[in-house]
C-alpha cells in the first residue's frame, strides 16, 4: 500500500534496487497481503498467469531476477527501495512501458491517446509499496521524485505514471492505490494527460 495523503517529507535515502540487499526488499513486500503475494509481477505477467498458478516461490525468483538486488555493480535493476533511519521502507517499479505486458495490454490508459505502445524511451511507473509503519510519512512522494531522475539518467524519454484519484473521506480498496495517487505525481512535476475513468489518470512528465 502506497501512502494517499502525506505530509511534510522526512528525510529519505533512496537506491537503485541492485543496490539493495534481497532481505531488505523482502521486508518491505512484507509476509502477508498483495504486495507480498504479487512480487510487483501484476504488470508483467501473461494473460494466461495469475497469482495463484504461478505461486509466490515463482514470482519472487522472477523478481530477484529482474532488480539483481544485492549486486550493486549491476548495470540493470527494475525499480528503487527506499531507506528511513536504516530501515527498509519502500519500493517503486520504474522501467521502460515495454516491460509491462499488460499495461500495454490494458486500453484504458491508451484512450484518446495516439501512443507507441512499443517505443521503450516511455517509462513507466506501476507499483509503489510502502512498508507498514511507515506510511504517511512522505516516502511514496520521495520514491516518485526519485523515479523521474532514476529514468531519465537510464535514458527515458518520458516517464508515465497511472494513479488513482484519492479525495478526502472517500473509501479505497488496498489493492488499487497500488499505483499511486495524482498529488504524489504533481509533486515529483508529472502533468495529467489524459483521465480515462472516474478514477484514474495518466500523469506524464517529458524530458
Amino acid at each position: 500500500m502506497t501512502d494517499t495523503g502525506e505530509p511534510a517529507m522526512h528525510e529519505v535515502r533512496i537506491v537503485p534496487a541492485n543496490q539493495a540487499s534481497w532481505e531488505d526488499l523482502q521486508a518491505v513486500l512484507g509476509t502477508r497481503g498483495d504486495s507480498s503475494r504479487c512480487q510487483c509481477q501484476r504488470y508483467k505477467m501473461t494473460p494466461k498467469e495469475s497469482w495463484a498458478s504461478v505461486g509466490t516461490e515463482e514470482l519472487s525468483l522472477r523478481l530477484r531476477m529482474q532488480t539483481d538486488a544485492g549486486h550493486p555493480a549491476s548495470g540493470t535493476t527494475s525499480g528503487l527501495v527506499a531507506y528511513q533511519d536504516g530501515d527498509a521502507v519502500g519500493w517503486c517499479a520504474v522501467e521502460p512501458r515495454t516491460a509491462y505486458p499488460r499495461l500495454l495490454r490494458d486500453t484504458r490508459p491508451w484512450e484518446g491517446r495516439a501512443e507507441d505502445k512499443a517505443d521503450a524511451s516511455v517509462w513507466a511507473v506501476t507499483c509503489f509499496v510502502i512498508r507498514a509503519g511507515f506510511r504517511r510519512r512522505g516516502i511514496s512522494r520521495a520514491l516518485a521524485i526519485a523515479a523521474v531522475d532514476f529514468a531519465r539518467e537510464r535514458g527515458a524519454r518520458a516517464l508515465e505514471g497511472y494513479p488513482i484519484i484519492t479525495r478526502s473521506g472517500q473509501e479505497i480498496m488496498a489493492v488499487e492505490v497500488h499505483v499511486g495517487s495524482r498529488s504524489i505525481f504533481e509533486a515529483a512535476g508529472f502533468t495529467q494527460v489524459s483521465h480515462p475513468t472516474l478514477r484514474r489518470v495518466v500523469m506524464r512528465i517529458d524530458f
